[in-house]
């Protein structure tokens, strides 16, 4: 069994910075694409950032050149660092993973953010 463990979450005031991570634990072969996605309350989840098994990354227009995803192979854990926070990017945060092809995502972690 798979699971996602995420951390990082949490207050912070607008303009400030956050590093959120999630790491894989279980019977692993291979991890292809890692992921953010967050939402918002009564908005649908949507992605924030992609990072693939090649290095090659994606985001949402609105977190460019605020946020960067990275990732560490050996330790299976992907990484977000947000900085420059708005109060729009409060939201419950999701990491997703393609793990031996099949898809899982983390609990979730909050993160406020206070203008």
């Amino acid at each position: 069994q798979v699971q996602l463990m995420e951390s990082g979450g949490g207050l912070v005031q607008a303009g400030g910075s956050l590093r959120l991570s999630c790491a894989a634990s279980g019977k692993i072969r291979s991890i292809n694409t890692m992921g953010w996605y967050r939402q918002a309350p009564g908005k649908q989840r949507e992605l924030v950032a992609s990072i693939t098994s090649g290095g090659s990354t994606n985001y949402v227009d609105s977190v460019k050149g605020r946020f960067t995803i990275s990732r560490d192979n050996a330790k299976k854990t992907v990484y977000l660092q947000m900085n420059s926070l708005k109060s729009e990017d409060t939201a419950v945060y999701y990491c997703r993973f393609i793990v031996d092809a099949r898809l899982y995502w983390g609990q979730g972690t909050q993160v406020t953010v206070s203008s």
